[in-house]
């Protein structure tokens, strides 16, 4: 009885003591590392049932102290506990139900999938050890080893497999682009250019070519801002240098570098003196028109009587249909042959396209020609380019010459294009229109210590036009040559049709000798009492006996 009473008297002390907390507790095999970081969640709901691996071994009691577990599954044995007087169980209101989406259960099959092995990492220290000791023992093999260890120490980048495709499709349609961009042609640096430049208002400036009549055309190189400043360029200047192809949204090739300015190097040229600050001198050095046995007598007559000097002024004083464009051709051909260092222009304005294609195939110079079926602009504005260009050249020293046919017709233009000042002339003439071709015609000087411009130009008389009268009669007394053709010698088919008499060349003795001016002197004076006709047959009769003009000279004796 008093074991009995002992008893019920530790079942009481044992209902009277706290209920102990009870936890989770699984055991992870050591294979599947994975799931070490795997949760173990406890339920508070005894609706829910889990479901356990049978190989873990598990104990679940749950926290809450008012609800015990019916049964616990476990592979050990299982535990003595005294048994509890049953506790009412609060209501579990149905919003606590929890069901478990398909993503949910995705999450748990991927978590349960077993880790990737990936392949060991090399120690960086070891390796760098190990090379060291190699390097002293094999110096030659350092930069192979070196190389090895940046390979194995940095990791290969991992691209997908199903984006290999596309990237190289992308890769070769970049690769067509970049090859339909690349221009057809690379010759940077290596194809020069040159042309005579023409500045624009707004500062920049291209190069105009003779193939176009220094006019605008696809084939113009463009001369950014900076390089003109750069060098002190002008309108007219001769520019050469490399040029490149042009680049997207460019239309022109641009000039790169500036390698030659006027035949002179840019350093020698941006000191120069303007054309208008130099020292006029009347000519001293003269063209030799003759040269061999029995050269051109249109020439030789031309040498005699009326010379012509480096910075000569002449005009040649013509009727239509008199030989005068053919006497041009004569001369340039004379000079290109016997004066090479000579820059020598041939300017055509308002003439027939035949004439241009004879005078291009016919005469070793740069012929520039305007038709008459042009406007007058044109004419005026490959005369201002010729004038400009002519003036650099001489600027920096050169000897240039100048063959305009014709003065009349250039006079024309610049009255048409002139507008109307409200003083107006006779036979139709502005009053301001002949001030540009009188500044085109006296551009031609001797320059003291420097270059020279020769300009030869032509002027018509007796057309029938009062205007030509006039414009001539505006330019008679500007030139200090002039060489006078008569229309009744080329009616007779006496060429050349020179008026000897009324031809003549101012300070003619700067250019010639004493002794031959002595000469000249007689014979002029024995011609003087004949008419052009009797001079003209007596002189060509006795020039063709002798080979040039010194033999002629000497046999006036007899």
């Amino acid at each position: 009885k008093e074991k009995e009473k002992e008893k019920e008297k530790e079942k009481e002390k044992e209902q009277e003591k706290p209920k102990p907390e009870v936890k989770t507790l699984t055991r992870v095999p050591k294979e599947n590392p994975v799931q070490n970081n795997k949760q173990v969640q406890s339920t508070n709901k005894p609706h829910e049932v889990k479901k356990q691996e049978p190989k873990q071994h598990a104990v679940v009691v749950s926290a809450h102290p008012a609800i015990i577990p019916d049964a616990v599954v476990t592979d050990s044995a299982p535990v003595d506990q005294p048994k509890a007087e049953a506790t009412p169980t609060p209501p579990v209101k149905p919003t606590q139900l929890v069901f478990r989406s398909s993503k949910h259960r995705e999450r748990e099959r991927i978590s349960q999938v077993p880790p990737v092995t990936l392949p060991p990492v090399v120690p960086e220290e070891p390796i760098e050890d190990a090379l060291k000791t190699e390097v002293m023992e094999k110096p030659v093999v350092i930069e192979k080893k070196a190389s090895l260890l940046q390979e194995l120490i940095t990791p290969a980048p991992i691209q997908p497999r199903q984006q290999q495709p596309q990237q190289s499709k992308n890769i070769n349609q970049q690769q067509t682009v970049v090859q339909q961009k690349e221009p057809a042609y690379e010759f940077e640096g290596i194809l020069n250019a040159s042309g005579v430049l023409e500045i624009m208002s707004d500062g920049y400036g291209f190069l105009r070519s003779s193939d176009y009549n220094y006019m605008s055309s696809p084939d113009d190189i463009y001369v950014s801002q900076s390089q003109i400043r750069l060098f002190g360029l002008k309108t007219g200047d001769v520019v050469e240098g490399p040029i490149r192809p042009p680049k997207e949204g460019e239309k022109f090739f641009p000039l790169v570098k500036v390698d030659k300015i006027n035949g002179r190097k840019p350093e020698e040229v941006r000191d120069r003196v303007p054309f208008d600050h130099l020292k006029p001198l009347f000519p001293d050095q003269k063209f030799n028109l003759t040269k061999g046995y029995n050269d051109n007598l249109s020439c030789r007559v031309v040498d005699m009587f009326s010379p012509i000097g480096k910075g000569q002024r002449g005009l040649i004083v013509a009727q239509p249909k008199t030989g005068k464009t053919m006497l041009l051709k004569d001369i340039a051909n004379a000079i290109a042959a016997n004066h090479p260092e000579v820059y020598m222009i041939i300017l055509l304005i308002d003439e027939r396209p035949e004439e241009v294609t004879d005078m291009e195939r016919s005469v070793n110079a740069e012929v520039i020609a305007s038709t008459f079926d042009e406007p007058a602009e044109r004419h005026v504005k490959i005369a201002d380019i010729v004038l400009n260009k002519a003036r650099r050249l001489v600027e920096c020293g050169h000897d240039v010459v100048i063959l305009l046919d014709s003065i009349t017709r250039l006079a024309r233009a610049y009255n048409t294009v002139q507008p109307a000042s409200g003083k107006v002339l006779s036979g139709g003439v502005d009053a301001n229109a002949l001030q540009k071709p009188k500044r085109f015609f006296g551009a031609a000087r001797n320059i003291e210590n420097g270059g020279s411009l020769t300009i030869i130009a032509t002027a018509l008389t007796e057309t029938g036009s009062k205007m030509d009268d006039v414009i001539f009669e505006e330019f008679k007394g500007t030139g200090n040559m002039e060489l006078q053709l008569d229309r009744k010698l080329s009616n007779k088919r006496v060429f050349p049709a020179v008026d000897i008499i009324a031809s003549s060349t101012r300070r003619d003795d700067l250019l010639l000798s004493e002794e031959t001016l002595n000469r000249m002197w007689v014979l002029r004076n024995f011609l003087s009492d004949m008419n052009s006709t009797e001079a003209m047959e007596f002189l060509l009769n006795r020039l063709k006996r002798t080979s040039n003009n010194e033999e002629f000279l000497i046999s006036m004796n007899d």
